[in-house]
């Protein structure tokens, strides 16, 4: 039986269009899932849309919309914008889809039973744009630090959920790498975090106040909060598509998401899971955020780029390339369309595109001739395989690049438009090879493109033997990438 590989991000929350910063997440996991489908593994890989809560609801209400006729519309461009940047999900999960709201109140009336959640009162400061109670110490000047807002003190008629007395065993777990939390200092954040203390959370609202979530199953004067709600997806979507498998594939192997929910999502989610007697996943990564002149990209702020936008322009190969390759996975970084076009240029029209283009003219003209593959030497393979591992994306493609560039004085030096000779075109040929199948996770458009013109195909389990797949009658093709002025 083949190894399997589960890897979800959030899903996304509804209250405004697609932005960057969530293509970019999908885009890391697209990346991942490809590379262990060309492992020959069995992969599952799950996105969606997150569409119940207070903000929904008053921004619907502002715009004389119901909210499932504003969810429709900015889950479509979810839907269009992912498409645009060949994001290959097996499934697309929305938290209005019946099937989750069925499990979500079916978990909640387990927990209920095991009288893990009960009705009581919440007071706390609560930041409406994070949909998260904030304590004293996260406010800055008396305002949430993400959204520069006086947030509101609430105190409410609750159903709580006892998130306090999994303090310990959460602790332990983290501590321990049992769940397993990168980068790093992302694990040492949240240890410090649960040593601080765990309070009991609020789980539900006064359908009054709010109608727009999942009714509690056990008191209909209550919605659903967005937490249990939007996290219960990553079993729910699973279980709808893969039924029968669903112990085949749970728990997640990889779970990916933004600093900004690592809180709840470290705490909040894992206890649930504990609560309902199902495995914690295996990896929580958390990257960081973009800036734009030093300022965090947030729909909230408004300074946001669409990544259906750039898409258009630029096309989903060199938006997909840019963001793998400009910021380290983990870290916080910059964006720009100026650093988009430069690396475009440089890298993926001057490099790639103008090395298969010279090698597959010489290669349909003079043709090829079997002999040891002395430049394929020069791939480092392990080290390629290791940062995939570590999810160090931004290296994976420093190391391809390196190949090509090794690739690009090797034909510099040979000069076979001079002295046909075919043999150096076969190394030149089968290089390529190699380095369109391990760039197809990143840009499969293009490496679809090179794959057709040298005569082979990118099929699941390819990586096992790189170097004897047989390359067929060679072509010279379009221009794979045009210089952007």
């Amino acid at each position: 039986m083949a190894k399997k590989f589960y890897i979800t991000t959030p899903i996304y929350y509804t209250n405004a269009s697609v932005h960057i910063g969530g293509a970019y997440t999908t885009i890391a996991a697209d990346v991942l899932a490809r590379w262990h489908r060309l492992l020959g593994e069995d992969v599952f890989f799950l996105t969606g849309t997150d569409e119940h809560g207070q903000k929904i609801q008053e921004i619907a209400e502002k715009n004389n919309q119901k909210p499932k006729e504003f969810v429709d519309k900015i889950t479509s461009e979810f839907k269009q914008a992912f498409s645009m940047l060949n994001i290959s999900n097996n499934h697309f999960i929305r938290t209005t889809d019946s099937y989750h709201e069925k499990e979500v109140k079916e978990l909640l009336t387990q927990l209920y039973e095991k009288k893990l959640i009960y009705k009581g009162f919440y007071e706390s400061y609560y930041c409406v744009g994070c949909e998260q109670y904030l304590t004293k110490s996260d406010l800055i000047e008396g305002k949430c630090p993400l959204h520069n807002k006086v947030p509101e003190l609430k105190k409410e008629e609750a159903y709580l959920f006892k998130l306090s007395s999994f303090q310990k065993k959460l602790h332990e777990l983290i501590k321990t790498k049992e769940y397993c939390i990168l980068p790093e200092d992302r694990r040492k954040e949240i240890l410090t975090f649960i040593e601080g203390g765990l309070q009991d959370i609020s789980i539900s609202r006064l359908k009054e106040k709010i109608s727009w979530g999942i009714e509690l199953p056990f008191d209909k004067n209550h919605t659903v909060w967005v937490w249990p709600d939007a996290f219960w997806n990553y079993v729910s979507g699973l279980r709808h598509v893969e039924k029968e498998n669903f112990n085949k594939f749970w728990p997640a192997d990889v779970q990916l998401m933004a600093k900004d929910i690592i809180r709840v999502h470290a705490t909040i989610w894992p206890a649930l899971l504990l609560g309902a007697g199902y495995k914690l996943p295996k990896k929580l990564f958390v990257h960081g955020y973009f800036t734009i002149g030093g300022q965090k990209m947030s729909k909230s702020l408004g300074n946001v780029i669409s990544p259906i936008y750039l898409t258009e322009k630029y096309g989903a190969d060199s938006v997909r390339y840019y963001l793998m390759r400009n910021l380290p996975f983990g870290s916080d970084g910059d964006v720009s369309e100026a650093g988009l076009v430069e690396r475009h240029n440089s890298e993926l029209a001057d490099k790639l595109g103008n090395l298969v283009a010279r090698v597959s003219t010489l290669a349909e003209k003079y043709g090829i001739e079997k002999t040891e593959n002395t430049l394929f030497k020069k791939l480092k393979l392990k080290e390629i395989e290791k940062s995939l591992e570590n999810f160090e994306l931004d290296k994976v493609l420093n190391e391809i690049f390196a190949f090509i560039d090794n690739c690009n004085a090797y034909i510099q030096d040979k000069k076979p438009w001079e002295t046909h000779n075919k043999k150096i075109l076969y190394e030149l040929v089968h290089s390529i090879k190699a380095a369109t199948i391990l760039l197809w996770p990143f840009i499969p458009e293009t490496s679809e493109k090179i794959a057709k013109q040298f005569g082979f195909e990118i099929k699941p389990g390819i990586l096992k033997d790189l170097e004897k797949v047989k390359v067929k009658e060679i072509k010279k093709g379009e221009i794979l990438f045009k210089k952007i002025q």
